[in-house]
């Protein structure tokens, strides 16, 4: 597989962090939406499997980003 291009990287960090602020404040409106404690939302959006993918997928993807920039 190709080492993708710098802006293909910053695209794709920038696509990425878009859907997962997208589905976080999704999350949040559907417990507010249930009348959630916002102790319960907070922990749903902490738990939450995807937003958990995202993040790992996220700093994969920064550091890659990081290693292009300084080589």
């Amino acid at each position: 597989m190709a080492e993708p291009t710098l802006q293909e990287l910053k695209d794709s960090i920038s696509e990425l962090e878009a859907y997962r602020n997208r589905l976080r404040d999704d999350v949040i409106a559907m417990g507010k939406k249930l009348k959630l404690p916002q102790k319960r939302i907070d922990a749903t959006v902490a738990e939450h499997a995807e937003l958990q993918r995202l993040e790992e997928v996220l700093e994969q993807l920064l550091k890659q980003h990081d290693i292009m920039t300084s080589a």
